[in-house]
């Protein structure tokens, strides 16, 4: 059986023009299917960590690896979910360019889902990869009211 994406593509992108940290970054959704998403990132000059030799920090890189997992996620949950574990492997620097980064969920489960994704520039090299684990249990109900 097949997942049904849970969101359209333009609430996708409302959800995450709220996010102000991707609002900043200029993130937008190039695709989506139930479990998968492609985010894209135009170039800012914030994002350089070596102003002389002029590639992005770490962290960029991290972000939308991040970002696009828990996205993916949220084509299947409804909702963005907290991120729980994660791990980066950078490949190559990212230079001046636009960035390109894919999500896919490969375990979607009551509690946690598994997604792994990668980072690309306008050549399709792979700058970094990550594995993200997410939270998709519902965790409101244990919150102390306010």
């Amino acid at each position: 059986m097949t997942a049904a994406l849970v969101m359209s593509l333009d609430q996708l992108q409302a959800r995450l023009s709220r996010n102000h940290m991707a609002a900043w970054m200029g993130l937008s959704i190039t695709s989506a299917a139930a479990g998968r998403i492609v985010l894209s990132a135009p170039w800012r000059e914030e994002f350089i960590s070596n102003p002389e030799h002029r590639f992005a920090h770490g962290g960029i890189l991290a972000t939308l690896l991040d970002t696009a997992g828990s996205y993916a996620v949220a084509t299947r949950l409804g909702r963005p979910p907290q991120t729980i574990d994660m791990r980066v492997d950078y490949l190559r620097p990212a230079y001046e360019a636009t960035l390109t980064v894919e999500a896919t969920v490969f375990h979607y489960g009551r509690t946690v889902a598994t997604v792994d994704a990668q980072v690309s520039n306008p050549d399709n090299l792979t700058l970094a990869v990550g594995r993200m684990v997410f939270l998709t249990a519902d965790q409101r109900a244990g919150r102390p009211a306010s």
